[in-house]
């Protein structure tokens, strides 16, 4: 993995003719039987045959679907993009993914890093169902060598990773895009297993909508602070981690602006 710093990101831009539709479904957001809709809409598309083995023809028909269907709560190609840009600067061989959701993510940066180079993608998803569907697109996608689904809530997913060995000390990247109470906590859950290091890179969705003030005054406070704020947490971290924070501007795929928050482990200070 390479420890340069990020220098480059795409110019968020949003394309009104890509919108989703609402995701919100007489008062549900997810869960209410779209995410099975969506498997039975694309293994009886007609160009099911063209998907196979091709990640960008499977995202395709995942976004003609929420576009035309239902909404989905996925990244979408414009945050993707942000996340592809940071890829392909970095070139990480390993990346844990906290929150699953269908797999889209799972698909578009596994896709990613087997063209950098990388060996693995870890998704943790606590919901079955959801993870079954994300398994089953992503085998479609021909992506099954790279992505390993793990059941289970972020915390439960990294513990089980962790034990077995499965990642390596510190990872390469780590995505959260999950239950976004969770975000602290499990960072510094990572932080504790060794799972964070000097060159990793953290990236932490939806920081405007529905924002996670807990997670930016820990990604962006000093080392000095972190001591003190460690001393009264119940969740604790490594707070001698040196972080270097920015706040990237994009665009959830519903059409609403968000940011994502783009962190750097520089090193540890003794």
């Amino acid at each position: 993995m390479a420890t340069t710093t990020i220098t480059e990101v795409p110019v968020s831009t949003f394309d009104m003719a890509g919108i989703y539709k609402p995701w919100e479904v007489d008062g549900k957001f997810y869960g209410d039987g779209r995410e099975v809709a969506l498997l039975e809409y694309i293994y009886n598309h007609p160009e099911l045959d063209q998907m196979r083995g091709n990640p960008q023809k499977v995202l395709g028909a995942m976004d003609s679907f929420a576009r035309s269907v239902t909404g989905l709560i996925n990244v979408g190609q414009t945050k993707g993009a942000v996340v592809r840009s940071i890829i392909a600067q970095r070139k990480p061989k390993v990346i844990l993914e906290l929150g699953g959701y269908c797999g889209y993510s799972a698909i578009m940066f596994s896709n990613a890093i087997r063209e950098v180079g990388g060996v693995k993608y870890f998704s943790v998803e606590k919901s079955p169902l959801f993870a079954a569907v994300a398994s089953s697109l992503i085998d479609l996608a021909g992506l099954r060598d790279v992505v390993r689904v793990v059941v289970g809530t972020g915390a439960e997913g990294t513990h089980r990773l962790h034990d077995e060995g499965a990642l390596p000390h510190p990872v390469d990247m780590a995505f959260f895009d999950h239950f976004k109470p969770a975000y602290t906590a499990d960072l510094k859950l990572c932080e504790r297993l060794g799972l964070v290091g000097k060159g990793t890179v953290l990236v932490g969705d939806n920081m405007i909508v529905p924002g996670n003030p807990l997670y930016l005054d820990w990604v962006r406070s000093s080392v000095a602070e972190k001591r003190e704020k460690d001393k009264v947490a119940e969740e604790k971290g490594n707070p001698n981690l040196i972080y270097s924070s920015r706040s990237i501007p994009s665009w959830e795929p519903s059409g609403q602006e968000d940011a994502m928050e783009i962190t750097e482990c520089l090193g540890i200070e003794a």
